[in-house]
C-alpha cells in the first residue's frame, strides 16, 4: 500500500453515498477514488462513462434500497473517477498528454495496489465498462467478475467516431456548451426520458444536465479522445477468466456493440440482460431492472440480499461456485418487465 504522502483523504458531507474521498498518486497522474463501506469486505470497483463520475452515473442504482442493501452489505465500494471527473476537479491543461485506454487500465491496477486489494468485482458503464474490461484482460487474476452496462469492445463505429470528433472540437473551442450536453444526454438516455418540445425532460435528465455543466472541458476532452482512439479488444475477451453480467438498454446507441461483445464471450460464463425502453445508462434510468439479475449473479459468489439482522460477510469471493443454472432466462428475470433477457446466442 502506498504511504500517506501519495494521497489525500477528504470526508465528503454532501451525500450519504459520497463516502471518503482519496486522491491517489499513480504513474499516470492523480486519480480520485471515493470509498464507501467497510474496507474489510470484498471490493467492488466502479468506473463511469465519459463526463460522469460516481454521483452522476451510479447514484440511481445505489439509491434503490434493495440494490443498496445487496451491494453495500456485501462489498466495500471503490468509485474510481476518470482523471479530472471528480466533483470540484481543477481544469487540466490542453497541453497535457492524453492518457490512452491502456494507461487508464494500468491506472486502475495502481489504485488497487494503493488500497492493498487483490482480486475485485468490477462494474462499469460504457466507456468505464471498456476500461474495466481492458483491465480484466490485462490483469486476469485481479478480476473475479464483470458487471458491465452498455459495454464496448470494438473500435468506434464511423457514427460514434464522427460524433466524438464533433464534441471534441466544440469542447476545445466553446467548452461544455449546450450542444455537447445534448450529444452526451443522447448517449446516456432514451428519448422517452429526455423529453421534447411537448413533453418536458425528466428530473434525472435535468439533474444530469446540471452536473455536466460542472465538468471541466479539457478533462472531458481527454477521456473522450482516449475512447475515440481505443483499439478493438474482441480477441482479448477470450483471455477473460471471470464471469460477466451485461446490461444494455434496448434504445442505447451502443446496443449492437454490447450484443456483439456478448456474442464473443463464453456463453457458459456470461449473461445478457436487455432492458426495454431504456438508454445506455441503465444504472440511472432503470436501476430497478438490474436488481434481480444482480442478485442471481452475486448469489453464485455466496452473496445475498440480507435482512437487517444478518452479519456482513468478510470472506473472499469464490467465482468457481457460480452455477450455470443461474444464467437461465427464468433465473435472470425473463418474465419480469421491463427486463428482457437473452443468453449470448448472437
Amino acid at each position: 500500500m502506498a504511504d500517506s504522502s501519495d494521497s489525500v483523504s477528504i470526508d465528503m458531507e454532501t451525500s450519504s453515498l459520497a463516502g471518503k474521498e482519496h486522491i491517489v498518486k499513480t504513474s499516470y497522474g492523480f486519480v480520485n477514488v471515493a470509498v464507501f463501506g467497510d474496507q474489510d469486505k470484498p471490493a467492488l470497483i466502479t468506473y463511469p462513462d465519459i463526463a460522469l463520475n460516481h454521483m452522476s452515473c451510479f447514484q440511481g442504482l445505489f439509491l434503490c434500497p434493495e440494490a443498496f442493501s445487496l451491494l453495500v452489505h456485501n462489498f466495500c465500494i471503490y468509485h474510481i473517477s476518470p482523471p479530472g471527473h471528480e466533483l470540484g476537479a481543477a481544469a487540466m491543461s490542453y497541453d497535457d498528454p492524453v492518457l490512452s485506454v491502456d494507461d487508464l487500465a494500468d491506472q486502475v491496477a495502481e489504485v488497487l495496489d494503493y488500497f492493498g486489494l487483490g482480486a475485485v468485482m468490477c462494474m462499469g458503464v460504457t466507456a468505464g465498462a471498456y476500461v474495466l474490461t481492458l483491465f480484466a484482460i490485462k490483469y486476469t487474476r485481479r478480476v473475479l467478475g464483470l458487471i458491465l452496462v452498455s459495454p464496448l469492445c470494438k473500435t468506434p463505429s464511423w457514427t460514434e467516431w464522427l460524433c466524438n470528433k464533433v464534441m471534441a472540437n466544440v469542447l476545445y473551442y466553446y467548452g461544455m456548451c449546450g450542444l455537447v450536453k445534448e450529444l452526451l444526454l443522447i448517449r446516456y438516455f432514451s428519448k422517452e426520458v429526455r423529453g421534447g418540445a411537448i413533453i418536458p425532460e425528466t428530473e434525472i435528465v435535468h439533474s444530469c444536465r446540471r452536473l455536466l455543466g460542472e465538468r471541466q472541458s479539457p478533462n472531458v476532452l481527454n477521456f473522450l479522445e482516449a475512447m475515440n482512439g481505443r483499439p478493438d479488444i474482441t480477441e482479448g475477451l477470450k483471455r477473460l477468466q471471470c464471469r460477466s453480467l451485461i446490461f444494455v438498454g434496448e434504445n442505447s446507441p451502443f446496443n449492437s456493440d454490447s450484443l456483439h461483445m456478448t456474442s464473443k464471450l463464453d456463453r457458459r460464463f456470461s449473461a445478457l440482460v436487455e432492458v426495454q425502453g431504456c438508454g445506455s445508462m441503465v444504472t440511472e434510468e432503470q436501476p430497478d431492472a438490474m436488481l434481480i439479475p444482480l442478485e442471481y449473479f452475486l448469489m453464485g459468489y455466496g452473496f445475498y440480499r440480507p435482512s437487517q439482522m444478518n452479519v456482513s460477510p468478510r470472506s473472499p469471493l469464490s467465482p468457481t461456485s457460480i452455477s450455470p443454472e443461474l444464467y437461465t432466462p427464468e433465473s435472470m428475470g425473463l418474465k419480469l418487465k421491463p427486463i428482457k433477457t437473452r443468453l449470448s446466442q448472437i
